[in-house]
């Protein structure tokens, strides 16, 4: 009972990550109706760019929120550089141009920083709480994080006029200029936003896996599965979808599968909502005239 009690915190911990990566990438897709398959690797270079700071002598903490901040900033630059000379092109042009990103910060990040795996500290103590060996320091730390990412996220969309901008932007562009929001700018605010979130999660996720540029391509695919588990234009569900998929892959891997195959869960799950429910558990089904 412990071994499997074990297994469901620490999925519990590791599905929080995958919640806030999958947060990251539904709040694109609402903004453009695409996928970012640069997601996990623009969290990479968050990363690394935390581990500079610690490796600077900063306090982790500082480099924590510093790295937010900047993640953020290149959100929006990207946006600004990159996406939005695209905004109306053929979709097949926008996805090589998220290709293309993701080759290039996965290089830039192998050139800079060498393919080497890295150690990655964790803010939380070795030992763990309570006293009890079910679960460790850094998986709780891990969960409470995400916890207060995804509570700051809902608040912020709910109940600051900026964050009610940013859905109206998403969900109506035409109706937003209309009553003069500025709708580019919303969308770059939330792609820096996006980037933040996505950052959070490597820095979480990084003492658990280590650091080194390929560290997200699996972490991106949970992701992705937990957001079209919990329908890939809801936020709250991409946050069940999350933990749900991060449970089930500790639980599967440990009692079924084993280890090695525990990447096929996310697999499976992806053809499988795909094929039985394709707008998810929470997501909207979409009717177009035509």
């Amino acid at each position: 009972m412990d071994a499997f009690l074990h297994q469901v915190v620490a999925g519990l911990a590791t599905g929080g990550i995958y919640a806030s990566l999958a947060l990251a990438l539904v709040m694109i897709h609402n903004a453009t109706r695409l996928v970012n398959f640069a997601q996990g690797e623009m969290a990479m270079c968050a990363t690394y760019l935390c581990w500079s700071m610690l490796q600077a002598g900063l306090p982790y903490w500082v480099a924590f929120f510093a790295t937010v901040i900047l993640s953020f900033m290149a959100g929006v630059a990207i946006e600004r550089v990159l996406i939005r000379p695209v905004e109306r092109a053929p979709v097949l042009t926008t996805v090589v141009v998220f290709i293309g990103l993701l080759l290039v910060l996965n290089s830039l990040a192998g050139w800079i920083f060498s393919y080497t795996i890295k150690s990655f500290p964790s803010p939380f103590p070795a030992k763990p709480p309570f006293g009890q060996t079910i679960v460790g320091s850094h998986e709780l730390g891990a969960i409470a994080v995400t916890l207060v990412v995804l509570l700051l996220v809902f608040l912020f969309f709910r109940f600051t006029p900026l964050g009610l901008a940013m859905r109206a932007a998403a969900q109506n562009p035409d109706s937003s200029r209309l009553v003069g929001i500025r709708v580019g700018w919303m969308l770059a605010l939330g792609w820096g936003l996006a980037a933040a979130i996505g950052a959070t999660a490597g820095m979480m996720v990084a003492p658990i896996v280590f650091l080194d540029p390929n560290m997200m391509t699996g972490i991106l695919l949970y992701a992705f599965a937990a957001a079209l588990m919990g329908g890939i234009d809801s936020p709250g569900g991409a946050v069940v979808g999350g933990f749900i998929v991060g449970v089930l892959e500790n639980i599967v891997g440990a009692y079924l599968i084993g280890t090695e195959l525990k990447l096929t869960v996310a697999l499976v799950l992806i053809v499988g909502v795909l094929t039985v429910k394709p707008a998810g558990l929470f997501g909207r089904t979409i009717v177009q005239r035509v």
